[in-house]
């Protein structure tokens, strides 16, 4: 088995629009690996090339320069996407077909057959919640349950990389934790995983690796561990009736505030930094509430690198 299940090398994709044919970057510089029995989260905010790297990646657009392989063999590749499930942003499931018979011809089109087809698209429904649905018309689903009907299809045929983009939309709360129980049982059974999402609290708590993508290029990548500044000594002074003259001062004194309906949160780093803060704040009148110490969260790396 090849080191990286995935890997894309200064992946770049220009797009020609309009009469005047006017040049449009969907991605300009992406690289990353996935390993083997990982699963890797691949976040960035609208508009950042997400979608259009994991189409790459799937032999769907063609890049306009650099590389992408999966297990090894540059892509598109027939051999290799076979063993592959894909779940695309907004999957297209025929109207006139139950999710059982949509299910089972994904999976007839990977070459599974006869009984065996009719088990594991009862099996994967099952998985994904949608049983007791199965024989009920795609057109009266709701877009929860596509999403459902979607993830079901990309199981089917036992793939060893998962590639899934946007997998909790659509999903009410008990879903999207359904469909991460799900993700963890595929890492347990072997497979890889790698998945683009907005909902930054399913990426950390159940991914290995991400990679941050802004305006087309790899920002950061990494093992999560590495790139959350756990050590790091950051506190939230939380005050107490805070109006907007208040906020705008905070503002122009460039601390880092969330205001939270009446009340803010200013948040700084290092036990000094707060010292002298918290010593600022009190001698301008403000209502110290708390002030709690706090580890970084993605939110806060997304924010910096993505947003910044």
């Amino acid at each position: 088995m090849p080191n990286s299940v995935v890997s894309i090398q200064g992946l770049k994709k220009e797009y020609r629009q309009g009469f005047f044919m006017r040049r449009v970057v969907a991605v300009a510089d992406v690289s990353f690996d996935v390993e083997p029995g990982s699963i890797f989260g691949f976040i960035g905010p609208n508009g950042a090339g997400k979608t259009t790297t994991l189409k790459i990646l799937m032999g769907l657009v063609r890049p306009t320069t650099g590389r992408a392989t999966l297990f090894g063999i540059p892509v598109p590749n027939a051999r290799a996407l076979r063993r592959v499930g894909f779940l695309p942003e907004n999957p297209y499931v025929y109207p006139y077909l139950t999710s059982t018979e949509f299910v089972e011809m994904c999976g007839g089109l990977s070459g599974l057959r006869g009984q065996f087809l009719r088990d594991r698209a009862r099996h994967v429904l099952g998985k994904v919640g949608m049983l007791y649905a199965a024989d009920r018309p795609v057109r009266k689903l709701s877009k929860g349950m596509l999403q459902r009907t979607g993830l079901a299809a990309a199981l089917v045929a036992e793939p060893e990389l998962l590639v899934l983009d946007e997998p909790m939309s659509g999903l009410d709360p008990v879903g999207r934790k359904e469909v991460r129980d799900i993700i963890l049982d595929e890492r347990r059974a072997g497979r890889t995983i790698l998945f683009s999402t907005h909902i930054l609290s399913d990426v950390e708590t159940i991914c290995d690796r991400v990679a941050i993508l802004r305006r087309g290029k790899v920002v950061v990548t990494g093992q999560l561990s590495t790139l959350l500044r756990r050590n790091a000594q950051m506190s939230d002074i939380c005050l107490s009736q805070v109006d907007d003259s208040q906020l705008s001062e905070l503002n122009k004194l460039e601390l880092n505030v969330e205001r939270l309906g009446a009340h803010a949160v200013v948040r700084v780093e290092g036990e000094v930094r707060m010292r002298e803060v918290l010593t600022l704040l009190l001698s301008r009148g403000y209502q110290v509430s708390e002030v709690a110490p706090r580890q970084e969260t993605l939110e806060d790396l997304f924010v910096r690198e993505a947003l910044g």
